[in-house]
């Protein structure tokens, strides 16, 4: 997995990009077949827009920006919502393979 930190018009410390590092760690607990991480850290009028674009293989990109007043605060809250993007597809493969009521009276009879 390739993991890239943009920023534009934002001088991001250390702890900044170690934050953000440990957000996309977080984002392998899913078992994803996940390709890239493009993570863009812009200025905007109101404040501060982190954006998180997951490339994963055989399904579509998952793409979540964020703004806030505070960048840590919008990481933060960038990362959540991508977890929950991520559980979501997660749940939505694995529960796929199970079989329906249905398929079970089929093969009773």
């Amino acid at each position: 997995m390739g993991v890239q930190i943009r920023s534009k018009d934002v001088k991001l410390s250390d702890n900044n990009k170690a934050l953000i590092e440990s957000a996309v760690e977080g984002f392998r607990k899913y078992s994803l077949d996940i390709t890239s991480v493009n993570v863009m850290v812009k200025t905007e009028k109101k404040g501060i827009s982190v954006e998180f674009d997951i490339r994963i293989a055989h399904n579509e990109p998952v793409i979540i920006n964020q703004s806030d007043e505070d960048l840590e605060t919008a990481i933060d809250l960038a990362s959540e919502r991508t977890l929950k993007a991520l559980r979501r597809l997660h749940t939505k493969i694995v529960d796929h393979g199970k079989m329906s009521i249905k398929d079970l009276e089929a093969l009773d009879s």
